[in-house]
């Protein structure tokens, strides 16, 4: 799964990575970005040519959910079943979105605790995760929009720590996924494969992203840690 991400860039450069516009006012860098929390996402306007970068909160809420309760749950969608769930399947068809970010974190069992691991794409630039989206009606008549992250089987960096990793998108994917007018869900799908290896790193850091209420640019900084047992193949300075 992927509960943990950074965002660090600002709003500025998100909207020139992505060619998108935005309403939103400028956000400060995330490092510990966290689930039912307000994220950035890119969607596809349905009639113009426009991508438009907006806040969901992380934790999807179908629109016939009858409370927020099971939102929390639902900050996942695999892969190769979302198609076939009903909280997701419709999203999957008609509702395709981009969630910027330039890491994310896994943990890994270490003795009796578990070490947390930043991964990201060459050194950390920009990347997307496949995303979607659902807007839900709360009792008092306002629109809540939310997304959730699918996740797809690891790649050889990915494998060390955890059995499921984001689904990150090649740039070239980026118009295909948004399109709200292709609803071929399993050519959607197929673009949902595990990222290139050879273009990502990891590395250990320090224990403070455990707690939601951290952060700062100290969630990602590296901290040195014992060589993981299973054979990590992780790129990063501390296991040379």
């Amino acid at each position: 799964m992927c509960g943990r991400y950074k965002l660090s860039m600002r709003k500025q450069i998100i909207e020139e990575h992505f060619d998108s516009v935005s309403g939103e006012e400028d956000w400060s860098p995330r490092y510990n970005v966290a689930p039912t929390q307000p994220v950035p996402v890119i969607r596809q306007h349905p009639k113009e040519p426009i991508r438009e970068l907006s806040l969901m909160r992380w934790g999807l809420i179908p629109s016939w959910a009858k409370d927020l309760s099971a939102a929390a749950q639902m900050i996942n969608a695999r892969a190769e079943t979302a198609a076939t769930k009903p909280p997701f399947h419709d999203a999957l068809k008609s509702r395709r979105c981009l969630i910027p970010a330039d890491g994310f974190y896994e943990w890994a069992r270490a003795g009796k605790t578990k070490q947390p691991y930043c991964f990201e794409v060459n050194e950390g630039e920009l990347l997307a995760f496949a995303g979607i989206w659902d807007r839900w009606k709360d009792p008092s008549g306002q629109w809540v929009k939310s997304c959730s992250i699918l996740t797809t089987t690891p790649n050889a960096v990915t494998a060390s720590v955890h059995d499921r990793m984001p689904a990150i998108l090649e740039p070239d994917s980026y118009e295909l996924w948004l399109d709200p007018g292709m609803q071929n869900v399993a050519a959607a799908s197929e673009l949902l494969k595990p990222y290139d290896a050879r273009l990502m790193r990891c590395y250990p850091v320090s224990t403070r992203i455990n707690s939601v209420a951290n952060d700062d640019e100290g969630c990602s900084a590296a901290v040195k840690s014992l060589r993981l047992k299973v054979g990590c193949s992780c790129r990063n300075p501390w296991y040379a």
